[in-house]
């Protein structure tokens, strides 16, 4: 069944949802990037403990997530801005291994932030889906 654009209802609803991941995580990174870039003492706080010293770090920290979510969040740069998001957030899975951080809330928090990066940029294009299909395992007989 096509819809009005041409595509089938399954392809709208694949890039709705993905849009529905792709906006949750933009807000969330963006507000994390805000408050770098605002270097609120909680984030200037935190960032010491894991080694990422004052106000300028946090600064400068804000600027990069802030074009790593830009890059994500245009359709034409979302793959970059992918990849661009997730070296981000292997340095802040390093940052909290190094520092022997809880491992399920704060080590693994980046790769949980990344697989939802993924997820909504997987969903919301197809090209991407079309290079890592999902199939579904053969049952043996």
């Amino acid at each position: 069944m096509a819809n009005a654009s041409g595509g089938s209802s399954t392809e709208s609803w694949l890039r709705r949802l993905g849009w529905l991941f792709s906006g949750l995580a933009i807000l969330f990174l963006a507000a994390d990037s805000a408050m770098k870039l605002l270097a609120l003492p909680v984030v200037v706080e935190a960032g010491a403990a894991l080694g990422f010293v004052g106000d300028d770090m946090a600064r400068r920290l804000g600027v990069v997530l802030a074009i790593c979510v830009a890059l994500y969040a245009a359709p034409r740069t979302a793959i970059l801005g992918s990849v661009l998001l997730t070296a981000y957030l292997g340095g802040a899975v390093a940052a909290h291994l190094r520092m022997n951080s809880p491992l399920v809330s704060h080590v693994l928090f980046g790769v949980y932030v990344g697989a939802f990066v993924w997820a909504g940029v997987f969903l919301r294009e197809p090209r991407l889906r079309q290079l890592f299909p999902v199939r579904r395992s053969e049952q043996s007989a």
